[in-house]
């Protein structure tokens, strides 16, 4: 009881409660807090009337009003009426405590078990059951079994410092874009360590593979170190495949776990409880400091978040541990993992066909595969320096080129054919087909290129199946008399020569031609066995 009341006013308050007055109309009369009032009156067993009715004994006990005399006046037998007391005295009644649901009191439970709101249940009842009632008594029964429901059990899982971290994506705030000016919805990144519950959280436009790694990188260097075992849901950006034994990775996000000594821990589908504590970071994050804000940059907001976060989440005292999480977060600090000397270096990735000159093509440049790879895929990493191609499999490393130029190739030595594949020959045999000059030319690539110039011997082939023999063996002939027996004069050559128009009787020989160089094209051409 806060307020002690002098022995004169206790009085006056007992006195009115007992005359069954409301605890607004004894603070109005008495001056008195209906708080301090309804304490006093519980104290002395003085039963409180409820706001707006009836007190919950009615009408009050005769024996415990006022100390007034309750002694009935002396009444005049001449002047008083005489009452029959042969009806009997109706008292008021009470409400029914029973609820018109309780008969179908497992069926509703079992309802609330499988997710069926208060609206659904009533419906299956009138349908079903016959219920009379309304829907509010169902919304009221169901209201009450959910408040008495006690909480499903929850195992506090405790981690050693430095050894777990929990990541998770929430709904940011709304910021203006600065591109289209009008407000998005961010993305909201946070990482919680295991021990100490501090947590790292940052504010993005979108998600990729790449922003979830880099992410990750920021957190590590804003926390001064690495935990052992970082826990993840099962999202794109980190887990392709989720299995509970062995799930398959995002490459780009293994890559960087590994470059900064990590382990990924992905959780079971459809058990977010495993990683609960950030989970909890971001339910936190979103209803407090981030709700119905609303900012006109994402530096701005970033900086909002991160002084909520040095000011208020790090100075509270933890519900579950009942210590401060800068205190614990200082303890931890010395068992994170060291940071390495450099950062990672990122890379694309994709899936790329070794073509029948034994390279792959990243970005216009062509790149050596060792022998044997031709017309299967494998594994391909760029960046701004560097191309590894890897076993699709295994991730083994089978060759590292350096990055070329558009139009570029890179063949290591080793890759080379000691000597001419068959089906190379079979290409050059066509272009001898199809005309002298046209076979000297591609004869000239295939020396000076080697197998690079496979490809530009395929384009000098369609152009004979576009133009007609006769045309590019013209064109073959100018380029050998200009000194460029190349691929590009030749294409450039019948870009700007205008169409002539064909006889008769050329026209049924080229049909015939083209229809024989198009089926041997096909056939040198074709999938590998």
């Amino acid at each position: 009881m806060g307020n002690v009341l002098s022995q004169d006013k206790r009085q006056q308050v007992l006195a009115l409660g007992r005359l069954g007055w409301s605890l607004r109309r004894i603070e109005e009369a008495t001056g008195v807090r209906r708080e301090t009032a309804s304490g006093y009156l519980k104290a002395a067993g003085v039963v409180v009337r409820r706001r707006g009715g009836r007190p919950r004994a009615w009408p009050p006990n005769p024996a415990t009003t006022t100390g007034v005399s309750t002694d009935p006046a002396p009444t005049n037998p001449a002047t008083t009426p005489v009452v029959s007391t042969d009806l009997p005295i109706v008292r008021p009644g009470r409400a029914p405590t029973a609820s018109a649901c309780a008969p179908y009191r497992d069926l509703i439970i079992e309802a609330l078990g499988r997710g069926r709101n208060a609206m659904a249940i009533w419906q299956d009842l009138v349908d079903d059951h016959g219920f009379t009632a309304r829907y509010a008594s169902v919304r009221r029964f169901v209201r009450a079994l959910r408040d008495a429901t006690p909480a499903d059990a929850r195992v506090v899982i405790t981690t050693a410092p430095g050894e777990e971290s929990q990541v998770d994506y929430g709904d940011g705030p709304m910021v203006r874009h600065p591109q289209t000016g009008k407000y998005r919805r961010t993305r909201l990144f946070v990482l919680t360590l295991g021990c100490s519950r501090k947590a790292v959280r940052l504010l993005v436009w979108h998600s990729s593979a790449r922003t979830w790694a880099e992410l990750h990188e920021r957190a590590f260097r804003r926390l001064g170190g690495t935990t052992r075992v970082v826990v993840l849901d099962n999202l794109k950006e980190g887990v392709l495949t989720p299995d509970i034994y062995d799930p398959a990775l995002n490459p780009l996000y293994r890559d960087v776990l590994a470059h900064y000594g990590v382990v990924a821990l992905p959780c079971r589908v459809g058990d977010p409880d495993r990683k609960g504590k950030v989970e909890s970071g971001v339910g936190h994050a979103k209803k407090t400091p981030l709700r119905g804000l609303r900012f006109e940059s994402l530096d701005a907001a970033q900086a909002y978040l991160d002084r909520w976060e040095a000011h208020w989440a790090d100075t509270r005292i933890h519900g579950t541990t009942k210590r401060q999480v800068a205190v614990m977060f200082a303890e931890e600090r010395p068992a994170l993992s060291p940071l390495p000397l450099e950062p990672f270096r990122y890379y694309q990735y994709g899936q790329r066909t070794v073509h029948l000159d034994g390279c792959v093509e990243v970005e216009a440049a062509y790149y050596g595969a060792p022998p044997g790879w031709i017309g299967r895929r494998l594994a391909v990493q760029w960046n701004a320096m560097y191309v590894r191609l890897l076993h699709p499999a295994t991730g083994q490393l089978l060759r590292e080129h350096l990055r070329a130029p558009r139009g570029w190739h890179r063949i290591h030595d080793e890759d080379r054919p000691a000597r001419t594949p068959r089906k190379t020959l079979a290409l050059l045999g066509a272009a001898h087909t199809a005309g002298g000059a046209i076979g000297t030319i591609c004869d000239h690539i295939h020396q000076h290129d080697g197998a690079a110039g496979v490809r530009r011997v395929l384009g000098v082939l369609a152009l004979v199946r576009t133009h007609g023999p006769a045309v590019v063996e013209e064109a073959a002939v100018a380029a050998l008399e200009v000194g460029a027996p190349t691929y590009r004069f030749l294409r450039r050559y019948l870009e700007r020569r205008p169409p002539l128009p064909l006889t008769l009787k050329q026209v049924d020989p080229l049909i015939r031609q083209l229809t024989l160089y198009r089926d041997l094209i096909d056939r040198t051409t074709g999938d590998p066995a």
